[in-house]
């Protein structure tokens, strides 16, 4: 008996210890609630692609951004919700990019992800 109590105090000592070493995690104070995600959109030869409309969807309200990209082939989004997953793609030239998901559990702040245009759009 004078074990278990023994037991039972020594856990209840170490455990809230353990609580106060956490990392912190998304929406605690010091932790950004932003980012940004640039980047190139690239023809299928690796060349950047001038004009190419760049899509971005925010998959909680299924909003869609859209972004021109500049002549040498650079788009930028800024002001992103950290708790949100983000998708991307991109079209042009009647073709269109793999779509990519930046996650809610990816830490980073600038988020760079180039965008390859690899098959025809479906009409």
């Amino acid at each position: 008996m004078r074990t278990l109590c023994l037991l039972f105090l020594f856990a209840a000592l170490t455990v809230p210890s353990f609580a106060q070493i956490a990392p912190p995690v998304v929406g605690q104070p010091g932790t950004p609630t932003t980012r940004s995600i640039e980047g190139t959109v690239l023809s299928t030869t690796g060349s950047p692609v001038s004009g190419a409309v760049v899509l971005l969807k925010d998959t909680k309200t299924l909003q869609v951004r859209s972004y021109i990209a500049q002549q040498d082939g650079k788009y930028r989004f800024y002001g992103l919700s950290t708790d949100v997953n983000w998708e991307l793609r991109a079209q042009a030239n009647g073709m269109t990019s793999k779509t990519k998901t930046v996650s809610v559990f990816d830490s980073h702040t600038k988020v760079v992800l180039n965008l390859k245009l690899n098959k025809k759009l479906k009409t």
